[in-house]
């Protein structure tokens, strides 16, 4: 699996360098803060509403809209025609594309959204990779440390893969899609056009253009006589 199986990096985008196509895609996610350690963030400074707090090396392009209050933390690169909702959370080494939604109450950390990317309530986003059009539903959370602690592996069509990371969220193709309150547990691959239904917790790795769902479970609950009442 190659990075170019799941994304498309956008026209003149800035750190093309950073993110080669002929990579694994998980290789991208080590990539973002190298990538904006080694970029020039262009002088001068945008008014900044009073509710938004912005610390370290922040670049907003001046079509960004900025809501009354939320927390700005850099590195980070923001595209232009972008929206931030109010409270949202970036908290260092994010590249955001053009067009993009970073909603209320969402937390970004160590990611890369690329164009057109839509993350618009309640979710968490940390150490992953949002392919063009990506869009997650509300409350939807990319989980990115297991339980044990240990480094995550990632399942490909080849079998699975080492990564060597202990924190790694999900992998998003171009297009691809979590419902709303559903959790891709780290490591996860979403093929380009796919789609994991609302409120699954998922993991592994999605083919393209498919649909992740819940299998129907029946279990029989042994019936109870009625309580009887007197009078």
């Amino acid at each position: 699996m190659l990075a170019s199986d799941l994304f498309t990096l956008p026209e003149a985008f800035p750190f093309a360098a950073h993110f080669p196509a002929d990579v694994s895609p998980w290789e991208w996610v080590p990539a973002i803060g190298a990538a904006l350690r080694g970029h020039r963030f262009p002088d001068g400074k945008r008014e900044i509403p009073a509710g938004v707090h912005c610390e370290g090396a922040v670049f907003l392009d001046p079509t960004v809209t900025l809501p009354h209050t939320c927390t700005l933390i850099g590195p980070l690169y923001v595209g232009a025609g972008t929206e931030i909702r109010p409270g949202a959370y970036v908290r260092g080494n994010v590249i955001v594309g053009n067009h993009c939604v970073l909603g209320n109450a969402c937390e970004f950390k160590n990611c890369l959204l690329l164009d057109g990317v839509e993350v618009p309530h309640f979710s968490y986003v940390g150490d992953s990779i949002l392919g063009r059009g990506a869009h997650l539903g509300a409350g939807a959370v990319l989980a990115n440390l297991r339980l044990d602690r240990q480094p995550v592996s990632v399942h490909t069509p080849d079998g699975p893969k080492p990564t060597g990371l202990r924190k790694l969220g999900a992998l998003l193709g171009d297009e691809a899609e979590a419902g709303c309150n559903a959790v891709l547990q780290p490591g996860t691959v979403l093929g380009k056009g796919s789609a994991v239904l609302p409120a699954i917790a998922y993991g592994g790795y999605l083919e393209p253009d498919t649909i992740a769902r819940v299998r129907e479970t029946v279990v029989t609950i042994p019936r109870r006589g009625r309580r009887r009442t007197d009078g």
